[in-house]
């Protein structure tokens, strides 16, 4: 006979089908309850199926099933088998807790045998008796009062909710809301329950009901809550008190019945400074207007005869003016005056003209407050949060305002970009709310509003491009391309500032070169434009081809930099951040002074022609083109002259002894010897600037990939 441990590897394996057996098992028996299938239950519990097998969402275990459907019989025999009575779901309700739903007397005093406590809550505080309360469970209600349950206890929640004003309810507050009239009753008569606790919003039952109940019987209710002399005067979300929301819910009865309270508030304010005269106003509720005037409510809270007039609202205008409200439909100016000097006397009209609010936005579309048109719906003034804005309007569904909203979110604060203030949706538009400039670039240079070239120096310039060279280079760091730059997308506010604006076809790169390749040929238009201060209109730059755009230029610095952004070679990404250190951005006196930092070098000064630097900047004679080609000949020859008696050596005309030459001129003409040099040339930035306007340009490109940058100007 064969040995009988042959078959040990098939004996292993049934173990194997045997325990996957027993899982699918453990996950039909939860089905089975649900389904309320006795005798399937019984059947898997025999075959070996967990009892206390839990779904994975909301770790439901057969026993928390059999509770929720009120099977005590299921209940029972999951107990019989070994069910945990204290297994908690992940929300940490337990299933006598869950018991409270259906409110089975048997249930809850099968569980409380079992070991429960009538007062253990779930992760959110609710307790059985709240869920009872919350359901209308009158007996088991009582049942629980009897075994020592808190009826004011106040729902514990977590410290994360709590910090936002979560949880803090009452079984009071539950029943209410539910329009439990009967449990209501019970808890307040028999139980004596608090019909003023207050929530973590600091809300009692009233103004719970209120402002969140559907219930039909809601005026039953409220009475009773009243009867048991509930604040009338609660505030709810928004400042509201129950006045306001009875009159929101345009229920006369409920209005009658708080107005009868001894020391309501009629005139109570909400957040907005709405009482619920105007809330009744608003809503064109006639009769509820009468009641409340009839009762005192003040007219003066607002301009409640213009909101009747502009619903049109005869009858309603005829009561207000009966009870002597005033008509502010036309305010006066007052002392208000405009930030924006260019959009004042709109802006004042705006602000005297009454619009209803879209939140925190108030706006009127028409021409006269239009700033521009854009493909979907154009730009307005218009005030958020009571500051004064450009607001773009878009339709709801747009996905040039997501992008837009997308971009400026990252840039808040940054004063390279307009600033986003907000954004607000109404009736399918969707309002992107911004700070308000005064003009466009193509405005401001169209209206000679350039300030003057100082000594030659073109400062304006200089600043404007690099305040949107850095701005794109943020956009661009951020993974975005703006795709659409052009003087009408650049703004100048009331300071002058540059602000880039406009992103709504912007577009996440995602690691292709391509998008931003495309804003940087635009930029180098615009560098062009800006230098030749709108004397080309950018339309027309755009349509010729690089080569004449940067054949246009006016100097060599011009010229160089538009050639960089026309061509960025293979490491497109960091183009702009190495472009801020082109000389293009120095100024005159850093200009000058990298010169002379350069000629300072020991190699230049002891003009040892093998050293690296020179072999770079004397590596052929310079082309006849070049402003410093014979430059000896080009200096003011008193000067020239002056500066030889002063050398034990000759000046030769490279562009090393150029250097040693303005790096000599710098160190000696604040002598009081050279008091007619300086005099002759005036200032040497300026000088030296004029004299070899190209030097500079040659000197960087020579030297831009050497250790000798060290001399040039940081970049911003």
């Amino acid at each position: 006979m064969e040995p009988a441990d042959h078959d040990t590897p098939q004996d292993g394996a049934t173990s194997s089908s045997s325990q996957r057996t027993t899982d699918e098992d453990s996950l039909l028996l939860i089905k089975a309850v649900e389904e309320g299938n006795v005798d399937r239950i019984q059947q898997l519990l025999d075959r070996g199926a967990d009892v206390n097998v839990c779904e994975d969402i909301g770790g439901w275990t057969p026993l928390h099933n059999a509770v929720e459907h009120g099977r005590v019989d299921i209940v029972d025999l999951l107990l019989r088998h070994g069910a945990d009575p204290h297994r908690r779901k992940k929300n940490g309700a337990t299933p006598f807790i869950i018991a409270g739903l259906p409110g089975d007397v048997r249930l809850l005093q099968r569980f409380l045998s079992e070991g429960a406590d009538v007062n253990e809550c779930d992760n959110n505080g609710f307790t059985a008796f709240m869920e009872a309360a919350e359901n209308g469970r009158v007996e088991a209600l009582r049942f629980l009062f009897d075994k020592g349950a808190n009826v004011n206890l106040r729902r514990e929640t977590t410290e994360d909710k709590k910090r936002m004003k979560k949880g803090g309810a009452t079984a009071l507050m539950s029943a209410a809301e539910k329009g439990h009239t009967e449990a209501l009753s019970v808890l307040l008569n028999d139980m004596g329950a608090e019909v003023d606790a207050r929530d973590n919003m600091g809300r009692n039952a009233l103004i719970r009901t209120l402002l969140k109940s559907d219930s039909k019987n809601v005026e039953e209710i409220i009475r009773l809550l009243l009867h048991h002399r509930a604040d009338a005067n609660a505030r709810g979300e928004g400042g509201k008190t129950p006045l306001m929301a009875a009159v929101e819910r345009k229920h006369k009865g409920l209005v009658e019945m708080l107005l009868s309270q001894e020391g309501i508030n009629i005139d109570d304010r909400d957040n907005e400074g709405r009482t619920a005269l105007r809330f009744a106003v608003e809503l064109k509720e006639k009769e509820i207007v009468q009641l409340l005037c009839a009762k005192g409510a003040s007219t003066t809270c607002g301009d409640l005869l213009g909101i009747a007039r502009r619903n049109y609202d005869i009858s309603i205008m005829a009561i207000l003016r009966h009870y002597e409200a005033n008509d502010q439909s036309v305010p006066p100016a007052g002392d208000w005056l405009p930030h924006s000097s260019r959009w004042g006397k709109a802006l004042k009209s705006l602000h005297r003209v009454h619009r209803p609010m879209i939140g925190k936005l108030k706006i009127f579309l028409e021409n006269e407050f239009k700033i521009a048109s854009t493909s979907e719906g154009g730009i307005y003034l218009g005030f958020y949060d009571n500051r004064e804005a450009a607001v773009k309007v878009f339709r709801e569904d747009s996905t040039r305002a997501r992008n837009e909203i997308a971009c400026l979110q990252g840039y808040r604060g940054d004063s390279h970009f307009v600033t986003f203030y907000g954004r607000e949706t109404n009736d399918t538009c969707l309002y992107v709310c911004m700070s308000l400039c005064e003009w466009t670039l193509e405005e401001f240079l169209g209206g000679h509003r350039v300030e003057p070239v100082e000594k030659g120096e073109d400062k304006f310039s200089r600043n404007v491009l690099l305040s949107v060279f850095e701005a794109v280079q943020r956009l661009h760091l951020q993974g975005f391309a703006h795709q659409d730059l052009q003087p009408s997308n650049i703004l100048i506010d009331d300071k002058k500032a540059i602000r880039l604006a406009d992103f709504d076809q912007s577009v996440r790169y995602m690691g292709d070169p391509r998008a931003v390749k495309k804003d940087l040929e635009a930029l180098g238009r615009l560098v062009l434009y800006v230098v030749m201060k709108g004397g080309i209109p950018f339309e027309t730059l755009v349509a010729q081809n690089n080569e004449k755009t940067a054949e246009m230029s006016p100097d060599e610095e011009t010229k160089d930099l538009i050639c960089c952004l026309f061509s960025p070679g293979e490491n497109v990404m960091n183009c702009l951040k190495n472009l801020l250190g082109h000389p293009f951005f120095w100024s005159w006196e850093n200009r000058y002074r990298a010169l002379r930092d350069v000629g300072n070098e020991s190699d230049i000064k002891t003009q040892r022609n093998e050293s690296e630097i020179l072999k770079r900047l004397n590596s052929r004679t310079p082309e006849p083109s070049r402003s410093f080609y014979q430059w000896t000949s080009k200096i003011d020859q008193n000067v020239m002259k002056h500066m030889n008696e002063k050398t034990t050596f000759s000046y030769e005309n490279t562009v090393g002894d150029l250097l040693r030459f303005i790096r000599n001129m710098g160190e000696h003409i604040t002598d009081n010897n050279s008091k007619k040099v300086k005099k002759r040339i005036g200032d040497p930035s300026c000088y030296f600037q004029e004299t070899f306007p190209d030097l500079v340009i040659f000197v960087y490109k020579k030297l831009r990939d050497t250790k000798y940058r060290k001399h040039f100007p940081q970049t911003p």
